[in-house]
């Protein structure tokens, strides 16, 4: 393989890759409503020349490069999140800005970029014969991810009928390749009460009060250590062999973490006491938790068993429809998942990337040094649709993307073109590199 070649061949195209980047940031595509973004990724598809584009019920754009049975995978979500309070941009969001080395706009790190370089990538894989004999190159552009990590893929998967031999996911990885990430889920408390005059608060029965005692226990998992003597062990018991087996990689991912996101309540008045609370927890997880496990963890609180059959802990499902008005309920749960650092999958992604551009992770000026001072092959901090890909189906998922994670739903978002190239390039190699 000429990765020297390659390289050229991704540089040659980052015209048409900052032009196609442009082109999609004008049109704001936030989560539900991204039309715009899925027919501007069609027809950049098309005109490259991609030997088949659909557009599924669900609204994700898949194309295919080569006509063989093995199916290699490139996912990128096109879903933006919103811009927050406009008066933190030093620029238009949707416009964005354009320099010799910069792209800023909403969505270039997180994660339009990775759709950029994943669809020229098979292009330029095209372009040099790269795509191995009984192989088929797939760049998929999936919606609904910044609202439900992975539900595309399970649209993919079982109801498209598509099921790849592996998948690159090209979320931003500031130059690194990733091989996991810390789960996630979404957990209610419900806590009834019994309402009555706020001038005698006794004869009632404060539903918030009971919540404030079940939040002080949610506060101690996430703070408390695993000492034998601590009544409420912290949540970094699963790094000690002691109470996880899989303690290895959940060092590797990070300790899970646990953290009250939303509260409700309902009361009859403000001059009333409250006769029902609820919040929302969002739970990161490590290797060796479930949701089971983090469930049951909620309701062996002493605060939740104290108050018995009037606290309810349960996980939120997803219902919301796709832009094409497809909905396709599932559990807001989003399992933790990395692939073996010796796999093939992890080996082969090294193997392209270090051909083409040596040991260690590269970027620009501004981002060298600090990619420089991180390992080549780490995790993500955040979530993904590998949560679907390889947490809930086992298929083997790697990331390498353009674009800093510490980007993604900031304000004044930027990436940089030198990673679209060098992310082009990596795609393009990789598959000769798995087949080889």
């Amino acid at each position: 393989m000429n990765y020297a070649k390659i390289n050229e061949a991704a540089q040659n195209y980052l015209e048409d890759m900052t032009r196609f980047l442009r082109a999609i940031v004008k049109n704001p595509g936030e989560s539900c409503d991204e039309k715009a973004h899925i027919e501007t990724i069609a027809a950049e598809m098309k005109k490259l020349d991609f030997d088949e584009v659909v557009i599924d019920p669900q609204g994700n754009v898949i194309g295919y490069m080569g006509t063989g049975d093995k199916i290699i995978a490139y996912d990128a979500h096109i879903d933006t999140v919103g811009i927050g309070n406009i008066e933190n941009w030093d620029f238009n969001p949707y416009e964005g800005y354009e320099t010799d080395e910069e792209i800023g706009g909403r969505g270039v790190s997180d994660q339009c970029g990775g759709i950029v370089s994943a669809v020229y990538g098979a292009r330029i894989m095209k372009d040099l014969d790269l795509i191995p004999e009984g192989c088929k190159i797939m760049v998929v552009g999936t919606v609904q991810e910044e609202d439900c990590d992975g539900l595309c893929w399970q649209y993919i998967i079982n109801e498209d009928k598509v099921r790849p031999e592996f998948v690159v996911s090209t979320e931003p990885t500031d130059g690194g390749i990733y091989r996991g990430q810390r789960g996630r889920m979404e957990i209610r408390v419900d806590v009834k009460g019994v309402s009555c005059h706020g001038s005698a608060p006794e004869r009632g029965d404060n539903a918030i009060y009971k919540m404030a005692d079940i939040l002080q226990d949610v506060r101690a998992l996430n703070e408390n250590d695993d000492a034998d003597e601590t009544e409420i062990k912290g949540l970094v018991k699963m790094l000690n062999p002691k109470y996880n087996p899989d303690w290895e990689e959940a060092r590797f991912l990070g300790r899970g973490t646990i953290t009250c996101s939303q509260i409700f309540y309902t009361s009859p008045s403000r001059c009333a006491v409250a006769d029902s609370c609820a919040v929302s927890l969002d739970r990161r997880m490590t290797f060796g938790e479930t949701w089971e496990s983090c469930l049951d963890e909620i309701r062996n609180l002493p605060s939740v068993k104290k108050y018995g059959d009037d606290v309810v802990v349960s996980m939120y499902n997803y219902d919301r429809p796709s832009y094409t008005g497809c909905v396709y309920e599932i559990e807001c749960y989003f399992p933790t998942w990395a692939i073996p650092k010796d796999h093939k999958v992890t080996k082969a992604l090294e193997d392209a990337y270090k051909n083409l551009y040596g040991e260690t992770r590269l970027g620009n000026a501004e981002t060298e040094a600090m990619r420089k001072a991180r390992p080549l092959t780490d995790k993500w901090t955040f979530s993904t649709n590998g949560v679907s890909i390889m947490g809930r189906n086992g298929i083997p998922c790697i990331g390498f993307g353009p674009g800093a994670e510490a980007q993604a739903h900031a304000p004044n978002e930027k990436t940089w073109k030198i990673d679209l190239v060098r992310c082009a390039a990596v795609y393009a190699a990789l598959p000769a590199s798995y087949c080889k």
